[in-house]
């Protein structure tokens, strides 16, 4: 099984998988992102975004299903992927090797992804690069909320405003995992 945990920067993936991980123990964290800086060391990436990489989209389907076929433990992946035929691309992948994928999308305001952005420290040694990364994360904000209605018709919608216990429950629930793990 791979839970899939989407949506804009800032909206609260990697918090929400902070908080499902001690709940559920023999989940694995797979951060595609990884897969992205690896190949940003070998390759040249023109648009600036590794998900334009077509290697990028077919490595992280495939590590993603090599994770489930090795270790046999559920998968959880905090990942924004919003551009509907690379999320076609890769959640075809994953359904066609018979993996059960349950995909979240973290709903969140524009005004709160914004201050959580600018509440962040990236690069705290580096005020240009920091002030770059900032402006990067606020410049998808509007293709994120965009591709609400563009994503799979069995993505669930979650308020991202909630707390993270709040989120883990409802994402633990949906999936028929107990709330005492």
């Amino acid at each position: 099984m791979i839970i899939w945990v989407n949506g804009a920067f800032g909206s609260g993936k990697t918090t929400l998988v902070d908080e499902l991980r001690p709940r559920w123990p023999e989940v694995l964290v797979y951060d595609p992102e990884m897969v992205g800086f690896v190949l940003r060391e070998i390759v040249e990436v023109p648009t600036g975004d590794f998900q334009d990489l077509r290697l990028w989209r077919r490595q992280v389907a495939d590590l993603a299903v090599g994770l489930i076929e090795e270790y046999h433990r559920p998968v959880l992946v905090p990942m924004t992927v919003v551009n509907s035929v690379y999320v076609d691309e890769i959640f075809g992948v994953l359904k066609n090797a018979g993996i059960d994928l349950h995909h979240f999308f973290l709903k969140v305001p524009r005004e709160v992804l914004e201050k959580r952005i600018d509440g962040r420290i990236f690069f705290p040694d580096d005020p240009e690069r920091e002030e770059r990364v900032r402006r990067w994360a606020k410049d998808r904000i509007e293709p994120c909320m965009a591709a609400v209605d563009t994503l799979p018709g069995d993505t669930v919608f979650l308020d991202g405003e909630l707390t993270p216990p709040e989120l883990a429950d409802q994402v633990l629930a949906r999936i028929g995992v107990g709330s005492d793990r």
